[in-house]
């Protein structure tokens, strides 16, 4: 199975991903991060291919819990291990396709994906 998304399962944005995906007849697995786990070097992949600051959700409620001292100076070391430590801080859905990797989800930026795919 060449998609793999990557999210939360009470994630709104990744159930919309997911009914997207249901309704194109795209066969993908459904990793949740929270329950599954995710390994460093995948997260490193993801870096590697988006940069840690595509990655990292500043807008997520536990971005916004974390303290002053927990989230600086932010950079690609820390910004890793927190992602690693807290999955939630992750963009979602993250999707890996035969050509790549996606974070975010909007039904034009699948669509393209999708067009590259066939």
């Amino acid at each position: 199975m060449p998609f793999t998304l990557y999210g939360l399962k009470n994630c709104d944005t990744c159930r919309k991903a997911c009914k997207w995906l249901d309704s194109q007849g795209i066969e993908y697995r459904f990793h949740d991060l929270r329950t599954d786990g995710l390994e460093s070097r995948r997260l490193t992949q993801w870096i590697e291919s988006l940069g840690w600051e595509t990655l990292l959700n500043r807008r997520s409620t536990t971005w916004r819990m974390l303290s002053v001292e927990e989230r600086e100076p932010l950079d690609e070391k820390l910004a890793t291990k927190l992602m690693l430590s807290q999955p939630t801080l992750i963009k979602r859905p993250v999707l890996e396709y035969p050509a790549g990797v996606a974070a975010g989800f909007s039904t034009a930026k699948y669509e393209v994906i999708l067009a590259g795919a066939d």
